[in-house]
């Protein structure tokens, strides 16, 4: 047996609820948008993909709020795709850092849905690796990072309008960019300062 005062001291140190899973949730419901804070991961890629599901089952447009300094690249993969396949009219708007998987995702929307708020930074650069085992393995790694360096690099130049060979040599190391810089290089179709500019 328990005395009543022990229950008490378990309720006040259960943990709380997760912001998204209590009257937030509801509200981001309502309004339809999508958080993606923090790095991109498979857990973060199940969370978008249910929610983008959900929303495209009814009528209208789909906030997709961004700011990531980026992480697992297939993750970012399934997010980035997902936003094309709802169909629905998803506007991405980019916050704080919008940076490399991060990046990919937010190019997930058509050019004229990109929009980043004015203190936005995006980065872009090659895909990272850290792989070490038997040499032919290691071998293999490389190999896939580089057929995943130039298929992130013609999607950049796709969605940006720049040349795959201007992307290359930016990428070649951290490439930054400012909102408004953003916007001249094809990431952003504009900067925005409030939710009814879009």
């Amino acid at each position: 047996m328990q005395r009543a005062d022990e229950n008490e001291d378990k309720e006040e140190k259960s943990p709380r609820p997760e912001p998204q899973s209590t009257e937030i949730a509801k509200a981001l419901y309502q309004s339809r948008t999508v958080l993606i804070f923090g790095e991109v991961d498979m857990k973060m890629a199940e969370r978008v993909t249910a929610q983008l599901l959900a929303y495209a089952q009814s009528e209208g447009d789909i906030r997709v709020i961004v700011n990531s300094p980026g992480g697992h690249v297939e993750s970012g993969d399934t997010i980035h795709d997902m936003i094309r396949f709802v169909g629905n009219r998803v506007k991405v708007i980019g916050t704080g850092w919008v940076a490399s998987a991060g990046a990919h995702i937010f190019l997930g929307a058509k050019k004229e849905n990109r929009f980043c708020l004015p203190f936005t930074r995006f980065l872009l650069h090659q895909p990272l690796g850290g792989v070490r085992g038997q040499a032919s393995d290691i071998t293999i790694e490389a190999e896939e990072i580089l057929k995943m360096r130039e298929r992130l690099i013609r999607e950049i130049a796709a969605e940006t309008g720049q040349s795959y060979e201007k992307v290359v040599k930016d990428t070649e190391r951290n490439f930054w960019m400012g909102a408004e810089d953003a916007v001249k290089y094809g990431l952003a179709a504009k900067v925005i300062t409030h939710a009814n500019e879009i």
